[in-house]
């Protein structure tokens, strides 16, 4: 079944994250995870952590059930813990692959009847509807993507996209 129209550029985007993330992250030691500069809180595990937490919320808008134990620690506005709080970065990536495989096939097989729905409090909706909330996570989302390439490269790595 093809995307619905309403959330194709959303669930492209979502595609595009999906893989370019999991390339990001594939060839990090496990101590880059939890490095940042000086006054800049997010670290690599806390951001990646964040767009799995935010992914969770799409798919229970969508009506599919996936959660892991730690996502709190990464909900909105939650402070960057002790590393030794985190899930090991292997825990992450696998987390982002399974997420990002259950999110395509949500987004694929969502419904105009639930698309259509008043979105709730929370993250805005450019139309006030639950296909207006995915396109704005998917803006965010890719926000937050530019943050973990920022820091691939402040940590000396190569960038990815050329």
């Amino acid at each position: 079944m093809p995307v619905p129209a309403v959330i194709a550029t959303a669930a492209e985007n979502y595609r595009f994250n999906s893989d370019t993330l999991a390339k990001m992250i594939s060839d990090l030691a496990p101590d880059e995870w939890f490095k940042h500069p000086d006054g800049n809180p997010n670290h690599t595990a806390w951001i990646v952590g964040h767009c799995i937490w935010a992914r969770k919320s799409i798919l229970a808008r969508l009506g599919t059930v996936w959660s892991q134990p730690w996502l709190d620690l990464f909900k909105r506005g939650a402070p960057v813990a002790e590393d030794s709080s985190y899930p090991a970065p292997a825990a992450m990536i696998e987390s982002w692959a399974e997420s990002s495989k259950l999110l395509a096939a949500a987004l694929e097989s969502a419904s105009e009847g639930v698309l259509s729905q008043p979105a709730t409090q929370g993250p805005p909706s450019a139309d006030g509807k639950i296909s207006g909330l995915i396109g704005f996570l998917a803006i965010h989302e890719t926000y937050h993507i530019g943050q973990a390439s920022y820091l691939r490269g402040w940590l000396g790595h190569k960038g990815i996209m050329g």
